[in-house]
């Protein structure tokens, strides 16, 4: 069956963009977006409370990152990762064949519809991977179905675009003075599940109890020096830059180069984020 047949409706042009050209801007990028959110992993791998006979699903998986450390962390068990990029899929399988992980899985597919089986897995988790869902309601009780009674979701979710210096800062500067318009909070965008009280309402919608919050903060890692950063930060929104004039992008990537360079630290370019650990259970 095509991705196009097994997707849903409304999530047809999230496939169109994770499978095109932005999936294929987070494949050959993808040890920088691991190094990026860097300092999380340890917290949200601990939240998830992963023992060695587990079994995981990790949705939105990407490159495989979290999937694989749930599969180290579930030794007699297994972990299971699906995303709708067929290249992050593809370099996925092959990190793990390099790694030896031989209990691993990925697979291309869509959370919100996609068969899983039912009950198959103690925990679900997702790296910032679930925010983009046509009908979030519909995916959270797809997954929660997969889950077994007592089952665990563990989300690592951005805050609000305003508690975001990175993501404010890189807008700013690279709309050279234009309205800097927010990601919607309320719509698949990285902000979809920002607010706690939208959190909340979704999940227990779609049938999940003992939802709680608890907010995090830590550095992004954008690059090892000023030029490595410019040159990753332009080409993940070089389309904010085309928009400009050649004028007008000179003037933005020159202030964009000052920026990053007040952000370098000694181990690199860093600005502040926040994030959300959500926890919830499928009763």
């Amino acid at each position: 069956m095509s991705p196009e047949a097994s997707a849903d409706p409304s999530n047809l042009s999230q496939l169109a963009n994770w499978d095109g050209a932005g999936g294929g801007f987070w494949t050959g990028n993808a040890d920088r977006f691991d190094e990026g959110v860097a300092g999380y992993r340890a917290r949200f791998l601990a939240a998830a409370e992963i023992n060695e006979t587990s079994h995981v699903l990790d949705v939105g998986c990407g490159s495989g990152q979290a999937t694989r450390d749930a599969a180290r962390a579930a030794s007699a068990g297994t972990a299971l990762g699906v995303d709708l990029s067929s290249a992050r899929v593809a370099l996925a399988r092959r990190r793990a064949g390099l790694e030896g992980l031989t209990n691993v899985s990925f697979e291309q597919a869509d959370a919100q519809v996609y068969p899983f089986p039912q009950q198959g897995f103690e925990i679900a988790i997702s790296r910032h991977g679930a925010m983009f869902f046509g009908d979030p309601i519909a995916a959270f009780a797809n997954i929660g179905r997969a889950l077994r009674p007592g089952g665990r979701l563990v989300l690592l979710t951005w805050q609000p675009f305003e508690q975001q210096e990175w993501l404010r800062s890189l807008f700013t500067l690279l709309a050279a003075g234009q309205p800097v318009p927010a990601p919607p909070a309320d719509a698949p965008s990285p902000f979809a599940l920002s607010d706690p009280e939208r959190i909340r309402s979704l999940l227990t919608s779609a049938g999940f109890a003992d939802v709680a919050l608890e907010g995090l903060a830590e550095p992004m890692f954008f690059g090892s020096d000023v030029e490595d950063a410019l040159r990753f930060i332009t080409g993940q929104h070089a389309g904010l830059l085309d928009k400009l004039s050649p004028v007008e992008r000179e003037q933005a990537v020159g202030e964009l180069r000052a920026d990053l360079t007040r952000h370098l630290l000694g181990r690199g370019v860093f600005y502040e984020s926040a994030a959300w650990l959500v926890h919830a259970r499928w009763p």
